[in-house]
């Protein structure tokens, strides 16, 4: 039974939505959410001014005016506190931003450099600082709206709602503040940063789509004809900055392919660097599309990113394993952790359709395909390298033998050679370094939990 015969899937799956790169991209970026909460409270004061206003005007309007005269008193008192917190804000965003400076520091150096991308996705810390900004922003904003007349008679606005808004803003900052030191300790552990990893990549395989029959096989390596697909009528290379591919914008090219009646398949993997002059796109079944339907479907950065990536979960905790068995570190209890994860999704990928995702348009037909990672791939990305530096680590050899005997028996039979070929050499590697018969014994007996 080949991979693309197999369709049980423990994973949901849902439906690539259009703006998801542009979303996904914002949500690595640090500048778009303390810029929309910047100007959101702008709107929201020019609101609260004109409320405070139309509340001054109506009690002049009636006469009222030693209630105009209190609400004055009022607003002088709340002047100084809005003073205070508009001086105070800055102080607070600087400790959070150092705090979130070492946090970052210190898990780059203790894990990958590349778990750095989970304290720039974090919702709380771009909620945290997105709040704070809009608050200190809002404190000078309802200072200006202080009328200097204190004559209830001639007064335009008392800035009552905006005061007590501000103390909303306040409350607020200090509850975000206690949930953000929580996250960022959360972060700084190894085990929450594994989970993470595991999470999104578990988030990638869910949207991978899986076909219903067996068409639309596995793309070649060398660019020859597709079966399923017919030959290639057409190439379309690469015109943009040198770069990783990050992602492609998948219902813009299955609209293009529909509209051109062509099949479209990516050469490049998600993940691959890619230089100018580089073909990106085979063309199946008639001429290529313009150069300009095709701009901005594809997506090169300066890192790899999770949104389409389903090999860089398995990079990243690859490294924290190898990084925790480098014998500057010498953590093996860490390096265990990451195998667990890895052995986590590799037994949820074990029946999955691998090779090469198939996305269809609306009637049902194929209009791309696109390459991902095959099974033996994904098992020597999560195993080979640590494998090597494991075999003067007990901990770490029992439970990767124990791993490698639960994917075998989660595995479909076409999928164990990997696995058994891991297995092998990780038996002749202890025998080579282990320097007694009990010390091999020990380090090959599987154990979940290295040696409990």
């Amino acid at each position: 039974m080949s991979d693309w015969t197999v369709t049980q899937s423990p994973l949901p799956r849902r439906r690539p939505r259009a703006l998801s790169p542009l979303r996904e991209h914002l949500r690595d970026t640090f500048w778009f959410a303390p810029t929309a909460a910047m100007v959101g409270v702008f709107v929201v004061w020019l609101v609260a001014q004109e409320l405070d206003a139309a509340l001054v005007r109506s009690l002049q309007d009636d006469g009222d005016y030693g209630t105009v005269a209190e609400l004055l008193r009022f607003a002088d008192d709340a002047k100084t506190v809005v003073s205070a917190v508009g001086s105070a804000m800055m102080t607070f965003i600087g400790v959070v931003f150092s705090i979130s400076l070492v946090a970052v520091q210190m898990a780059s150096g203790q894990f990958t450099p590349r778990v750095v991308r989970l304290f720039v996705r974090s919702r709380i810390t771009k909620a945290t600082f997105a709040v704070f900004l809009a608050t200190f922003v809002l404190t000078l904003l309802v200072l200006t709206s202080y009328d200097s007349t204190p004559d209830p008679r001639v007064t335009t606005s008392v800035p009552l709602v905006q005061s007590v808004l501000t103390l909303v803003m306040v409350a607020l900052s200090l509850l975000l503040f206690v949930m953000y030191v929580n996250a960022t300790l959360r972060l700084m552990r190894v085990s929450h940063v594994i989970a993470r990893i595991a999470a999104e990549s578990f988030r990638v395989a869910a949207l991978m789509p899986a076909p219903a029959d067996a068409e639309g096989v596995p793309a070649p390596a060398d660019g020859g004809r597709v079966p399923g697909l017919g030959p290639v009528t057409a190439w379309v290379a690469h015109d943009g900055q040198a770069g990783v591919l990050r992602d492609v914008h998948i219902a813009r090219l299955v609209r293009v392919a529909r509209k051109h009646g062509v099949v479209l398949r990516l050469v490049p993997r998600i993940g691959d660097f890619l230089v100018p002059g580089t073909p990106v796109l085979a063309v199946h079944g008639g001429q290529a599309p313009p150069r300009r339907v095709l701009r901005y479907a594809l997506s090169v950065g300066v890192e790899r990113t999770f949104h389409q990536d389903l090999g860089l979960g398995l990079r990243q905790l690859s490294d924290i394993a190898l990084r925790a068995l480098s014998s500057a570190v010498n953590d093996p209890t860490t390096a265990v952790q990451a195998l667990d994860r890895i052995v986590q999704i590799l037994a949820a990928l074990s029946r999955r359709p691998l090779d090469a995702a198939v996305h269809r348009d609306r009637r049902g037909a194929v209009r791309l395909v696109q390459p991902v990672p095959g099974w033996t791939e994904l098992v020597d990305l999560g195993f080979a390298e640590v494998r090597a530096c494991a075999v003067g680590s007990p901990q770490v050899t029992r439970r990767m033998l124990a791993g490698l005997d639960d994917l075998l028996l989660l595995a479909p039979p076409e999928r164990r050679e990997p696995l058994r070929r891991h297995r092998e050499l990780l038996r002749q590697a202890v025998e080579r370094v282990a320097p007694t018969p009990a010390d091999r014994a020990f380090a090959l007996s599987p154990d979940r939990q290295g040696i409990g």
